[in-house]
């Protein structure tokens, strides 16, 4: 495969590597941009976490419900200040309340008749499209109830009540003090928000995401020409590492980092009265995984002046 400039200068955006370094992986991984990220991180020279591309979603978070079932979804829009439009806001929230009379997938929202109207979610939003005259649709969305406990919420950087820029769900099931548990579910969701974990637990992560971080870390101990035996105990040790980090429940507490959040529910099943099990969790931040192309100023008023 041809390494093109293009190629490059994406490698170069992802992993901060230098020019060279970026040419020199993709040439040795056939152009492949996710195995020569690999390659950079095994000898070294880019960092595990890929650069974030530069978002081309607006538009907001929105959650409904309390008790035992909350729903959050992402409306999307082309621009923060449609973003900041009452009438956009106030689809947001209906289309969150709807979320929590499906099961909280998008196509069930989609086609579900909007909560206060007569009309689908997905026409709703059309016909909004026509009368706000910027592009908008229902990206995410999701639901968690639980039997028994409660369902507790957390909204970063709210734009109103209800809507704002990262959504967070904590399902907590316990027969205990309803009050008590939502404080502690708050306190975890408010974690989860800072800190974006992979999953609930080590049984949970993807088996490509670990496998793919293994072959990295693999390749990281041949490189450093320690013995066979004394590599597969630094491989290990960065997997246990990589987990404690990556999952919620083995993670450093945000709010008391001397306890793990596994530690931190149980330590607060003596305020609840009951023990807790934590069913699940949903995290929703605007935009996260799109992208969209930068605009080079310069060059549009060069070619807009040789037109001329």
């Amino acid at each position: 495969m041809a390494i093109t400039a293009a190629l490059v200068k994406e490698l170069r955006e992802k992993s901060g590597a230098g020019m060279m370094d970026c040419k020199n992986a993709l040439t040795e991984n056939d152009g492949d941009i996710e195995a020569a990220m690999d390659w950079l991180r095994s000898k070294g020279i880019a960092k595990a976490e890929k650069k974030s591309g530069r978002v081309a979603a607006e538009g907001l978070i929105g959650m409904a419900g309390s008790g035992k079932s909350a729903s959050v979804v992402e409306v999307n829009s082309e621009t923060d200040f449609v973003a900041r439009n009452e009438q956009f806001q106030n689809i947001v929230r209906r289309v969150a309340e709807t979320a929590l009379e499906t099961d909280g997938s998008v196509e069930a929202v989609a086609s579900a008749t909007i909560s206060g109207g007569d009309k689908s979610v997905a026409d709703t939003i059309t016909e909004a499209v026509g009368t706000i005259g910027e592009n908008m649709n229902l990206r995410r969305s999701a639901k968690l109830e639980v039997a028994e406990g409660v369902v507790s919420s957390y909204m970063h950087n709210a734009a109103g009540d209800g809507i704002g820029k990262i959504g967070v769900l904590v399902a907590l099931e316990s027969s205990g003090d309803a009050e008590a548990l939502n404080a502690i579910g708050r306190q975890v969701a408010m974690h989860v928000a800072a800190t974006n974990p992979l999953a609930l637990n080590k049984d949970e992560v993807p088996s490509d995401v670990a496998d793919r971080e293994r072959a990295v870390y693999l390749e990281e101990a041949k490189e450093s020409g320690k013995p066979q035996e004394i590599a597969e105990k630094m491989v290990e040790g960065k997997m246990n590492k990589f987990f404690k980090e990556s999952v919620l429940l083995s993670q450093a507490f945000v709010i008391n980092p001397d306890l793990t959040v596994e530690k931190a529910l149980k330590e607060a099943e003596g305020s609840v009265g009951a023990p807790i099990t934590m069913k699940g969790f949903v995290r929703l931040a605007l935009g996260e995984g799109i992208e969209k192309e930068e605009e080079d100023f310069a060059a549009e008023v060069a070619a807009t002046m040789k037109g001329g």
